[in-house]
This record gives structure tokens, sequence and C-alpha cells, in this order.
């Protein structure tokens, strides 16, 4: 499963899995796949790193990219997450829309409150997760 968030480059779908179930991989793969990922290192300054072959690297992610793809195909936690993030988004830009048109014309204090009031409750939410 593609999560279809990056396009170009390094499939960074795999750092955001990475988020999501990087306790579920070995240490050293974890590693790895952070190093090749987050911290954009080549296979072989992981490889001199970890002390192993370039290839041992390059399978190692390979093997965690795997695992990582299986998990989310079957949790489908990144998923339901950017879903979450997207609808969140809207929430709090219809609210906004609320708070606007009810400033602006001074519709009724009591709409415009709770308008901010949904605005904080997307900001707390966004803490949450």
């Amino acid at each position: 499963m593609r999560l279809g968030v990056f396009a170009v480059g390094k499939d960074l779908n795999v750092a955001l899995l990475l988020d999501f179930y990087g306790e579920m991989l070995t240490e050293k793969q974890r590693d790895a796949v952070d190093l090749y990922y987050n911290e954009d290192l080549s296979l072989g300054e992981i490889a001199e790193s970890q002390k192993i072959t370039r290839q041992g690297v390059r399978d190692s992610i390979k093997r965690a990219e795997t695992q990582l793809y299986e998990f989310e195909s079957k949790l489908a936690l990144a998923e339901k997450f950017l879903k979450y993030s997207e609808i969140l988004k809207d929430i709090e830009n219809l609210a906004k829309e609320i708070y606007d048109e009810s400033s602006t014309y001074n519709y009724s204090r009591k709409i415009s409150d709770s308008a901010k009031k949904i605005i904080d409750c997307v900001k707390e939410s966004r803490e949450i997760i």
C-alpha cells in the first residue's frame, strides 16, 4: 500500500510509517531506516557507522520497508492519522469562517464564542495526535 503523500526521490512515506511502527522493527532496522530517511545518510555512511556492508544496510532497509508497509496494510494507523488530520483542518477552516462571518456582521456573540471553542478543540486535538 502506498500512502501517496510524497511523490519524488526517496519514498518518504517510509519515514511516516517509521513514526507509527518503528518500535516493531529490530533496533538495527529501525536505526538504518531512521538514518537513511530522517538523517539523509547514504548507504555507505550507514554501513560505516553500523560496521556492516553497504549491501547489508540496503537489505536491512528493504526488509524494514516491507515490514512497515505490511503493518500499515493491516493496521492503517498512518492512513487514519492523515485522514483525521485533514478532517481537523477542514473543521478548523469552517470554524474560522463562521467566527469571521459572525464577528464581521455581529450575528451573535454565542456563535462567535462557539466557533472559537471549536478552533480551540481542534488545536487541542492536534496536540494529542
